[in-house]
Order: structure tokens, then sequence, then C-alpha cells
């Protein structure tokens, strides 16, 4: 059964022959320790949630391996907040979804009322549909509590003009788009009021739909298509407009210019045995970059490129700033190490080294974190917690240096701590 919570996120695939792949990673964790707050007190979560199709699920064709999870723009764009501080992501896209099936589920949402496979649409393809239907009580608290949200639709909408476009005269693919750009207008926006009621505040970002087609594999229709994006475009910015606010932003990320001129790169339409729509991982980096850009004005990268080698240290990201010091990180026992001096500049905190015991304390926040040289334990506020892999002394240069376990240290001291395989990047926050 899909959970679902703070750090917990779902991550969608496609078609049924996916279904083994969807049990077992239609839930799965972003967090490495969930963190323990000073005094009580919540701590201050950037709250993602993704509505859409399946291009907000992640998927790509072939993706029947159980061990493999989607990483589509939404789990980039939960990577992109980690960057910025602690970050939680509910990913709710459900393949085959059109702007029809949208407006219901975010009706049903809206209304915190469980709703059925086929309330929301007819007919899809997502073995998970009936768990989605009845998360929608829990879907309405995550989208009030939503710092962003996100949406993909459309493609579904207008896949049947992509496959029939060298077929129709001008006058008829025309009368289609007119039809296809009606419905859609009116859909999209009567979901984003449906989203508008259940979060005032939230920041919307709206994609456009992109063009999967390159030239060469449909030269006769080519410009009609890019065209018929085009005016999807136009079509979703005048939605935007019409329910952007003061204090309650809808834009439109501008993903189909991204897409022009190269299609073949971004998206599986020529590579898969039958033609696919669906974005290349290179596509879903693509479209992450937009949506961030909207929302941060900025996409980011670990400096340290993520094919180095796996015995090299990975990236670590303390409160936003990349680590950059002399002192380099260590990997041992594949957790990563920093030099003592290192960490208490990254995290702000207070700190003694005791020679007779051979220990450090970190002071941060009201907790104290006692490492000691050689001690498969810790101390947190008082109390004992085993770790892996003890801190050591390394010599660089004329000195020994602490090399504390970063990981360990940062949950003792109440951090946020998160690890981004793709990127090889951990990231804690306060």
């Amino acid at each position: 059964m899909l959970n679902i919570w703070k750090k917990v996120y779902t991550a969608g695939t496609s078609s049924l022959l996916l279904f083994t792949l969807l049990i077992s990673a239609g839930a799965g964790s972003a967090s490495a320790a969930e963190a323990t707050v000073t005094q009580g007190a919540e701590p201050d979560v950037f709250r993602i949630v993704a509505l859409g199709d399946s291009i907000t699920a992640g998927y790509e064709p072939g993706m029947t391996d159980p061990n493999v999870k989607p990483y589509g723009y939404a789990e980039r764009l939960l990577e992109q907040g980690w960057y910025h501080g602690r970050s939680a992501l509910s990913n709710y896209g459900i393949l085959g979804l059109t702007t029809t099936g949208l407006l219901n589920y975010t009706a049903a949402i809206k209304d915190g009322a469980v709703t059925t496979a086929d309330g929301i649409q007819p007919g899809l393809p997502d073995p998970r549909i009936q768990q989605f239907a009845a998360l929608t009580p829990q879907i309405k608290t995550e989208l009030g509590e939503a710092d962003l949200i996100t949406l993909t639709i459309g493609g579904n909408d207008v896949s049947s003009l992509l496959l029939t476009a060298k077929d129709l005269t001008e006058e008829a693919f025309k009368a289609e788009l007119d039809q296809l750009l009606a419905s859609y207008s009116t859909n999209v926006k009567t979901a984003l009021e449906n989203i508008r009621t259940v979060n005032p505040q939230a920041t919307i970002l709206l994609a456009d739909q992109y063009q999967p087609a390159p030239k060469i594999a449909v030269s006769s229709s080519y410009l009609k298509l890019m065209s018929a994006a085009q005016q999807f475009t136009l079509a979703a910015e005048g939605v935007a407009s019409s329910m952007n606010q003061p204090g309650a932003p809808v834009k439109v990320a501008h993903v189909a210019e991204k897409f022009a001129g190269v299609e073949a790169s971004l998206t599986h339409i020529i590579g898969a045995g039958a033609a696919d729509f669906h974005p290349t991982q290179l596509g879903y980096e693509t479209i992450a970059r937009v949506f961030a850009e909207s929302y941060w004005g900025e996409y980011r990268t670990p400096s340290v490129p993520v094919w180095t080698a796996a015995s090299a240290p990975m990236s670590i990201v303390v409160k936003g700033v990349e680590l950059n010091t002399p002192n380099k990180p260590i990997l041992k026992n594949g957790q990563n190490f920093l030099a003592l001096k290192d960490i208490l500049n990254a995290v702000g905190a207070n700190g003694k080294w005791d020679n007779k015991t051979q220990s450090a304390s970190i002071v941060y926040g009201g907790r104290t974190v006692v490492i000691t040289i050689g001690s498969k334990t810790i101390k947190v506020n008082g109390a004992a917690v085993t770790v892996d892999t003890p801190a050591f002394l390394q010599k660089v240069g004329q000195e020994d240096k602490t090399y504390l376990p970063l990981a360990a240290l940062a949950t003792g001291l109440g951090f946020d701590v998160n690890y981004s395989s793709k990127l090889r990047t951990a990231f804690i926050n306060p």
C-alpha cells in the first residue's frame, strides 16, 4: 500500500507490465535519517506536490526491473529542494491521465472524498489507480500544506493528433486542434481552481506541451506539429494568466521550447521499439531544469562529476553550500568523513578537542555530540549511539587531523540528512 508522509514519496512508472515495479517502488524513502527537532518544534520543510500524467510519474519505456525506481523531473526537483533546505516530495503522477481525468481527480481531492478509478478516468492503465483513488483525503492535506505544486498534463489529450497529423488536411487538423485547445483550457483552468480552493497560496507551475517527434521522423507534418505545440503554450499561458494572483503565483514552465529541434535526444520516440513520447533521462533533466529555474532561478549540480569512481568521496552540501576544503573528505567503509574544523565551519557549531580522552565535543542548537577516536559509539546528549565506523586521526601534511563520520554527527545534531545516489551527493540541512 502506498505510504506517503513527510519524507516518503510515491514514484510512478507506466503500463501494466510494470505492476511488480510499482508495488515495490510505489513508495521510496527519500531520507537517510528523519531529523529530530529541538524542543519539539516542527521543522520548516519545503513541500512539493507533483500532479499530472506519466511525465510526472517519471515513466520510461522498458522499466520492468522491480529494482529500478523512476528518476524523473519530480525526483530531480526534490534534489533541487535539498540544495535550499529541508524538502519533501509527494508524487501523484498517474499513467494515462488526461485533462478530464485531472479535473475529476482534483475535484475529488478538493472535496476530500474517496473516489474510484472510473471516477477519475475510465480505463486508466496505471496499476496503482485504486490506491490513488483511495488517497484523496490524504492528498488534500498534503496539497494544502504544499509550497510548490507542479503539473504536467495534456500529452494524452493530444497524442492522437500527433499520430494522425500527416493524414489530416489543414482544415481538419485545425478543427481538431481548436477543439483540443478549448477542452484543454477549460479542464486545466477548472482543475487549477480546485487546487486553489485547497491551497490558496502555493506557487503552481504548469508545464506546456513539448512536441516529441523529430523532423526526420515526421518531415511532412513537423511544421504543423510545432505550430500546434506553440498554440498549446499560448493556451497554457492564457490559463495561468487568468489564475495568477499576487501572493498566489501560477506560472508556465516553458518546457516545449527546450525540446524544439532536439526531440530525438530528449524523447524515446525513435529509440523505443514502438513510438514512445516519454522523455529520456536527458529529457527529464531538461524538464526539471525548467521547473527549478522557474522557481529558484537556478538548477544546481555537484562540482564533483557524477561519473567519478565509486571509491571517491561524494559531494557534500551543508545548508546549501557545497563543501570545498583542502582537507578533502575521506570515504571509508562507505561513509564520508570530514576534518573536525571543516565540520564546525560547515554547520556553524561550537566544538572543542580533548587530548586526554581523544574526543571531540560538538554543540549545536541545544544538542551535544561527543565523538571519540576509535570508538564505535558516539554520545548524543549523554546517550550512546552506535556508529558503523569510528572517528580516526589522519596525517595531513605534518598534522594529525581528526576525521569524524559526517552522517552520524549530522544526525546526532538533529540535522536532516538526504543522499542522492544519482548525484552522488549528501545533503545536510539544519
